[in-house]
């Protein structure tokens, strides 16, 4: 994949591949990971953290408790 790095503000930027945003769910919005190695730069989606994955939490969504049955060992509830 090949893009055109452009002026953006102070700063420059390019375009991130419609197909490669598709394929990594990337969206509008997204964050992302950049690492800038050896001359480099390694972008990554990046990964939910357990507080991002709470916030997509609400009380339309949440289950009720659900039984698992008796214990079966030495379980201390």
């Amino acid at each position: 994949m090949q893009a055109v790095v452009q002026k953006w503000g102070n700063s420059l930027g390019f375009r991130i591949p419609a197909l490669w945003a598709k394929d990594n769910n990337v969206k509008n919005g997204s964050k992302i990971e950049i690492i800038a190695e050896k001359g480099k730069i390694i972008i990554l989606p990046h990964k939910k953290t357990l507080d991002d994955m709470l916030e997509m939490v609400t009380p339309e969504n949440i289950h009720s408790e659900m039984s698992t049955g008796s214990s079966v060992g030495n379980e201390e509830w």
